[in-house]
């Protein structure tokens, strides 16, 4: 490949995946699902870091998907890691979502990582098995960087730090304050351990209680050069970074819908005789649960062809390199938002109303069918749904785009 094209492609990510290559994710992700789905009830109520089952993931291959091949890693494309995110979101919504967060994380090392150091940070990853963390919420604008001779001070705090917990390598951004960078936005990535950063283990939530998503304070942090991963630029191909996200989310919430549906199934298949004023001899021949069944299955088939479609798109888009223009970048971010739309009010729904078709026994604790719609209602908060139907309608009727930012 000459030079040129090289730096077009800006990745190791070319062209789409095929169908061998899903294939094989696909049963990679479903055998740690079945490992998690053994004891993901009771590891929800216990609300422990999730160490184990990082090393599930990095045993696996699973946290390596993306990293090319002739470095060692996976050599897979952004449509298998969203179908591997959905997978595992069937049986554990909370490690889904620390793998998917790991997958845009370790990311950024191609959108924003000066083109030389890129392999640095690759090997590293690749030979390290990181799980890359975050501590990014651009809601929490508390973080000070100034400058300190080559490098940095870090002080301040972020809450909502997925994955900061277990992961190998966190991923900071903050903005700069003073120097030639000021104003900035800074990407930094620091060591699991390192000096000053204080884990603090605080996330008791309702749902996805195993995604290992604290607060993380930062008191007078040194910040090396070797610690900045790069700086935030305008350019299109960078903020690729927010679609890609948001994919993860819409993928999670297929996959939790999912995992309700099948849940529910089982238990409606083993619920005896039948509502007393029915005519049916059993719950599963009742016209009433068929016609709520029908309903949901249809929605959540609906979601996935959109997804399916949404996923492939990101990579075609991912292999435009610097090409990519801001009227590509909108027109993807345009579709996310779509799924986002349907898939965050479908997981939502879904996960509540199985619970007509498994009767009032499938609300005992031991039952555990809760676990769906808790980790849809909690993290389907992370941004208001209402502004991606306000982006959706509002490109539909005037063309308008949203400005580019963290959320958008």
């Amino acid at each position: 490949m000459s030079e040129a094209v090289e730096q077009t492609r800006r990745t190791h990510w070319s062209g789409v995946a095929d169908d061998a290559e899903r294939d094989r994710w696909t049963r990679v992700a479903e055998e740690v699902a079945v490992t998690l789905a053994a004891d993901a009830l009771e590891r929800d109520r216990r609300g422990e870091q999730p160490f184990a089952e990082s090393r599930l993931l990095q045993e696996s291959g699973l946290v390596n998907l993306l990293d090319p091949a002739e470095l060692g890693g996976g050599g897979g494309h952004w449509e298998s890691a969203f179908l591997v995110v959905r997978v595992l979101a069937r049986a554990d919504a909370s490690i889904a979502q620390l793998l998917g967060y790991h997958y845009i994380n370790s990311a950024n090392v191609a959108f924003v990582a000066p083109a030389a150091e890129r392999e640095g940070w690759l090997r590293r990853t690749i030979e390290g098995r990181w799980i890359w963390g975050d501590s990014v919420n651009p809601v929490d604008p508390n973080l000070v960087l100034r400058p300190d001779g080559a490098g940095f001070r870090l002080d301040g705090f972020k809450r909502f730090s997925t994955g900061s917990g277990v992961g190998e390598a966190l991923l900071v951004n903050a903005v700069v304050e003073g120097g030639e960078h000021d104003g900035r936005l800074a990407y930094l990535v620091l060591p699991y351990g390192h000096p000053g950063v204080e884990l603090v283990d605080d996330w008791d939530n309702l749902g996805q209680r195993l995604s290992a998503s604290n607060t993380v304070r930062y008191h007078d942090v040194r910040v090396g050069p070797e610690h900045v991963l790069g700086l935030g630029t305008d350019e299109p191909f960078q903020s690729l970074v927010t679609p890609g996200i948001q994919l993860v989310f819409g993928n999670l919430y297929l996959g939790i819908a999912q995992g309700a549906l099948a849940q529910g199934r089982e238990l409606t298949l083993a619920r005896p005789n039948s509502w007393f004023l029915s005519a049916a001899d059993t719950y599963r021949e009742d016209p009433f649960v068929q016609r709520l069944y029908g309903e949901l299955v249809s929605r959540v088939a609906a979601v996935e062809a959109l997804a399916d479609r949404v996923n492939r798109s990101f990579d075609r888009t991912i292999d435009r390199g610097s090409a990519v223009t801001a009227d590509d970048r909108a027109a993807l971010a345009i579709e996310v938002a779509q799924l986002k739309a349907v898939s965050s009010d479908t997981a939502v729904d879904v996960a509540n109303r199985v619970f007509e078709a498994t009767g009032s026994s499938s609300t005992a604790s031991h039952v555990g069918l809760d676990l769906h719609w808790r980790n849809a209602r909690t993290h389907s908060l992370h941004d208001p749904v209402d502004f991606k139907k306000l982006e959706v309608g509002a490109h539909f009727l005037t063309g308008a785009v949203q400005p580019i930012s963290l959320y958008t």
